[in-house]
């Protein structure tokens, strides 16, 4: 498979992000991460020599894998929905509900890894519990990481898709209350909560950008939550002089492309397997709160290969002289490899052009996770796993 393409010709109406996901909503879930123990805002990284290599004025890449100690960005939604959830339970603000008696609520999710573990750790900090589903294919170290924040957790023979349904039925069942970082018709409300708590990551990004204002973000997405909330909040903070944004997926779990390329008022999903070393992306149906989003504010949607994720671990986690080193996992990496690609490779030249990629180009992107799965990254980074075989470089 090779990299794919298409412009997106959004309306920028103004729509639910303005609402919802706008600058004042993002300084609440500031506010509030702020107050957790071990908040601090995780570095970005301005790659200015790799910038150079790539004929870009500047290269920032936010590194997620700082947050919290959790090696990913996903706790910023899980912890800020649980407090929203038991606040609105019990009539507390959200700076008293970790006085809520231990045990009151079970909190149960489907995750290919870090949303689970940042729920997991989230329920842990407010004394109650976590139930924690993976789809087949998960990796047996994700699994562990998540019980070790005292959730129970276990991998079924279910894709993604359809292990969120397990969950929502587990939750039906048993009482428990779906923190799911999706949403779909008459489930809007908890996703919502968790993607506004995603905006502190994009916050944080814009005050230590300061008065550099990026020309292109890349956004890499599986439902479209987080990619949902970070746009909107961005197109909110830019107002008239937004960046392009655009849309990275899984060449293999590309619903949001899909949609988007039938452009029909339809959402339309991947069945099947989902089989990309993209685990966190892998996600076969759209989020309703965030295609919402999206579809007014996106300019481009990429779906990828494997080896665009791979060359972008690579490229991260050996800098050259003078750039800081930045270890990243598969979905946190694939847009880093898409702009590597996009400025390397010859067969790519029409689509650099199309998104004005050049001498003049500030660019943004965020690397959601770190080496969640060390063996793979190890594979990956050390023995050249999933390369690119017919690509010729300009570098």
């Amino acid at each position: 498979m090779s990299v794919r393409m298409i412009p997106f010709s959004s309306d920028k109406k103004a729509g639910i992000c303005d609402a919802l996901f706008s600058v004042q909503e993002a300084e609440k879930a500031v506010a509030f991460h702020r107050s957790l123990h071990g908040y601090e805002a995780t570095p970005l990284r301005h790659l200015k020599n790799l910038s150079k290599v790539l004929n870009i004025s500047g290269l920032y890449v936010k590194d997620e894998s700082r947050r919290f100690g959790l090696n990913a960005f996903k706790g910023l939604g899980g912890s800020y929905a649980l407090a929203k959830v038991m606040a609105e339970k019990t009539g507390m603000g959200l700076e008293d509900v970790s006085k809520v008696p231990a045990g009151t609520f079970t909190f149960v999710t489907a995750t290919d890894g870090n949303h689970g573990r940042g729920v997991a750790w989230a329920a842990k900090n407010l004394s109650q519990k976590a139930v924690v589903y993976m789809p087949k294919g998960s990796a047996r170290e994700r699994l562990e990481n998540i019980r070790r924040q005292g959730a129970e957790a276990e991998i079924t023979d279910l894709n993604y898709d359809n292990t969120v349904r397990f969950a929502s039925e587990q939750a039906q069942k048993n009482g428990w209350i779906l923190v799911q970082d999706t949403a779909w018709e008459g489930y809007e409300k908890i996703p919502t909560w968790i993607m506004q708590g995603y905006m502190t990551m994009a916050w944080e990004a814009v005050q230590q950008m300061g008065d550099n204002i990026p020309t292109h973000i890349f956004l890499q997405a599986g439902v479209g939550a987080m990619a949902g909330a970070v746009t909107g909040f961005f197109s909110n903070y830019y107002g008239e002089k937004a960046p392009k944004i655009i849309i990275v997926e899984p060449d293999k779990a590309n619903c949001l492309f899909k949609t988007a390329n039938a452009n029909d008022g339809t959402l339309h999903k991947v069945d099947g397997d989902l089989d990309s070393i993209m685990a966190g992306l892998c996600c076969g149906e759209v989020c309703t709160v965030g295609w919402e989003i999206l579809k007014h504010r996106v300019d481009y949607f990429f779906s990828c290969p494997d080896y665009v994720a791979a060359d972008g671990m690579r490229v991260l986690g050996n800098p050259l002289a003078g750039d800081e080193r930045i270890i990243s996992g598969e979905s946190g990496a694939v847009t880093s490899g898409l702009v590597y690609n996009l400025m390397n490779d010859p067969k790519l030249e029409s689509f650099r052009k199309e998104l004005g990629l050049g001498q003049d180009s500030v660019v943004l992107c965020l690397c959601t996770e770190g080496d969640t799965d060390k063996e793979n990254y190890r594979h990956i980074v050390w023995d050249g796993w999933y390369r690119n075989e017919n690509t010729e470089r300009n570098v």
